[in-house]
């Protein structure tokens, strides 16, 4: 045999060496995975990518109202109760019609009390010796006039004096007649539409209120729940707009960590609940976590978690089926770091 084909020999013989050692390996890899994962040796029937996430969806919380932003009254990493306050957008101008509302809807309730009360009892006094005055008067004009037609008919006095003392007893009568009706008229109960319109003047005047209540409200941007502060994307003197919103604050509940993976249309068929995963991440430098599929979405949606493939079709619907870390310290986790997740084949739990 000569030296060449001894060579090549040698050469061929080291490659076979080398292939079995790496499929071995790879072997041995695989099992310890699968080992690890579910406690027997299972297979992975396909994987999908997905996010780490607090126990809840990650909420961006943002502002009602377009305006400045005033202050921030918590920090990231804090944990805040539902209604915690969170920021301020500066609404001072809207104060102020707030307590020129308050006012006015006071001076409506007042003008409606005042309307169903009636007159004072002052003024209904004054009215009736107004109207004895009247009375008196009235009297003593008659009796002058009675005095005067018959000094008339004896001839003992002209006409012009008979018809100035006539004139004087109308005008006494129709003063009289007017202390009378001014009388009644305070002694009367309003009429319908005059209470309707109080009424009316009274839930105008605290709508205006209501109205700007509610929008001071909007200035103030409150927790929606209870959870923890992962971001702080805004600064004191920043505006804020409604036509544009963006978030201002993310909160999420952080006490503990799961997974939400996205899986392709193509492999509905090959996830259960209960199944057994092993979640992988660059970030986690080898490290792998086991879990199993708490639930499922009933709904199709579009992707929202991308990988460096290019042959990843951006295009394809996908279901969101959310894993529960089983892995001890996964609460270390840091929310929205992209990960792998090998779904594995084998028995299931019964559901």
């Amino acid at each position: 045999m000569s030296t060449q084909t001894k060579l090549g020999a040698g050469i061929l013989a080291i490659m076979l060496i080398l292939a079995s050692a790496a499929f071995y390996r790879g072997s041995r890899e695989k099992q310890s995975i699968q080992a690890h994962a579910s406690g027997r040796v299972g297979e992975v029937v396909f994987a999908s990518p997905g996010r780490v996430e607090g126990l809840s969806d990650t909420i961006q919380v943002g502002a009602g109202a377009d305006g400045v932003l005033k202050a921030i009254y918590v920090s990231e990493h804090q944990f805040v109760r539902k209604g915690t306050l969170l920021g301020q957008i500066a609404c001072d101008d809207l104060s102020a019609m707030l307590q020129t509302s308050l006012a006015e809807a006071d001076a409506a309730r007042q003008a409606r009390t005042r309307l169903l009360r009636g007159a004072r009892d002052e003024e209904k006094r004054i009215a009736g010796n107004k109207t004895a005055a009247a009375q008196a008067t009235l009297a003593e004009a008659r009796t002058r006039l009675d005095r005067q037609r018959a000094l008339y008919e004896g001839g003992e006095i002209s006409r012009a004096a008979y018809d100035q003392t006539s004139r004087d007893f109308g005008v006494a009568e129709a003063d009289f007649q007017a202390s009378v009706r001014a009388e009644e008229l305070l002694a009367a109960p309003p009429l319908e539409e005059e209470k309707a319109r109080a009424d009316a003047d009274v839930l105008a005047a605290e709508g205006r209120v209501r109205t700007a209540q509610e929008r001071i409200r909007k200035c103030a941007i409150q927790a929606p729940m209870d959870g923890t502060v992962l971001r702080i994307s805004a600064r004191p003197g920043e505006s804020f707009s409604t036509l544009m919103p963006r978030p201002l604050f993310s909160l999420a509940d952080a006490s503990g960590r799961r997974v939400k993976a996205e899986i392709d249309e193509r492999d509905l068929s090959k996830v259960v609940i209960g199944q057994n995963v092993i979640i992988q991440s660059e970030g986690l430098g080898g490290k792998k976590l086991t879990g199993t599929v708490e639930s499922i979405s009933a709904v199709m949606g579009r992707k929202s978690v991308y990988t460096d493939d290019p042959a990843d079709k951006i295009d394809r619907d996908v279901l969101e089926a959310v894993i529960a870390i089983t892995t001890e310290d996964a609460k270390s986790l840091p929310i929205g770091l992209r990960v792998t997740v090998q779904f594995l084949s084998g028995r299931q739990p019964k559901l």
